[in-house]
């Protein structure tokens, strides 16, 4: 790495990313190099980093070029390949009308989790297609401190706990994860959802993410809320063909959650840039051993 790497920040219900253009795939994102962009004081500061590929230049991605020009090459903070972020979606499709490869309306981005539908509205949001969830059958119940709640278990492609509280500050810190039982529901661990009602399809949501703790904002988290929601108050899009909405509010911000009848789940909320500027190569190689 001789010269200098351009970068932008940037966030969704303040899940935050760095992101780094590499239209022909030329640059070596190490994990250790991502660790340490994602470092909040000794690096830019992250939740990950979105390394943005055009797909005919990516080996994962090449077969899907005819289909989505861009690939979304998504890192956690601590330099693990994921397969997709709801958020991280909204912000590469904010990226790249930021730099004008795309402009309002349709466009696809491929992603390790599939191809991934988005539009940007004429007022800034950005809607993703988050795919459809799985309900598994089977009680499960959490934990916090002396309380326990039954919750739903949703899948949307990573396991959720839905558990409908009476306020948010009984879920505690989050600093741990939440104790569930039976353990066999989630023998690789849980993302959990604690959820109160603030409104006819308006809902508030605290989320401990497996790995992580508490997080400002979990898009598929968000998802499984509104479809655990729905259910619960006697709503199933696939059974009535009525679409159903709910307004989401996580702790960074609002996020809108549609069901369609066809199981399809669309996200929509906002996308910011907030900067922009370059990384010292030298840095980074020192940073990355």
């Amino acid at each position: 790495m001789s010269t200098r790497i351009a970068f932008l920040k940037g966030h969704g219900t303040e899940n935050d990313f760095v992101i780094v253009p590499d239209p022909e795939n030329v640059i070596d994102l190490s994990p250790a190099a991502v660790a340490a962009l994602c470092d909040r004081r000794a690096g830019i500061g992250g939740d990950g980093v979105l390394h943005v590929v055009r797909s005919a230049a990516h080996p994962e991605a090449e077969e899907l070029a005819a289909e989505a020009e861009w690939f979304m090459d998504y890192r956690n903070g601590d330099g693990s390949v994921a397969e997709m972020c709801g958020n991280g979606v909204r912000v590469f499709a904010r990226y790249l009308q930021h730099v004008g490869h795309v402009t309002e309306g349709d466009l696809t981005v491929a992603t390790r989790g599939g191809m991934k539908r988005v539009h940007i509205a004429k007022n800034g949001d950005v809607t993703v297609g988050m795919g459809g969830a799985r309900l598994p059958e089977g009680d499960v119940t959490v934990r916090v401190g002396e309380r326990s709640w039954p919750a739903r278990n949703v899948n949307m492609g990573n396991p959720h706990a839905v558990a409908f509280v009476d306020d948010l500050a009984h879920a505690g810190d989050l600093y741990s994860p939440p104790p569930f039982s039976p353990a066999a529901a989630y023998p690789d661990g849980v993302n959990v959802e604690f959820v109160v009602d603030r409104g006819p399809g308006h809902v508030a949501m605290r989320v401990h993410e497996r790995g992580s703790g508490e997080t400002r904002s979990c898009g598929t988290g968000a998802c499984a809320v509104a479809v655990a929601a729905a259910r619960r108050d006697g709503a199933d899009p696939a059974v009535t063909g009525t679409p159903v909405t709910y307004t989401v509010d996580v702790p960074g911000g609002t996020l809108v959650i549609t069901e369609r009848a066809d199981g399809e789940i669309e996200m929509t909320g906002p996308a910011v840039i907030v900067a922009e500027g370059e990384i010292d190569p030298k840095w980074l190689e020192n940073a990355a051993r």
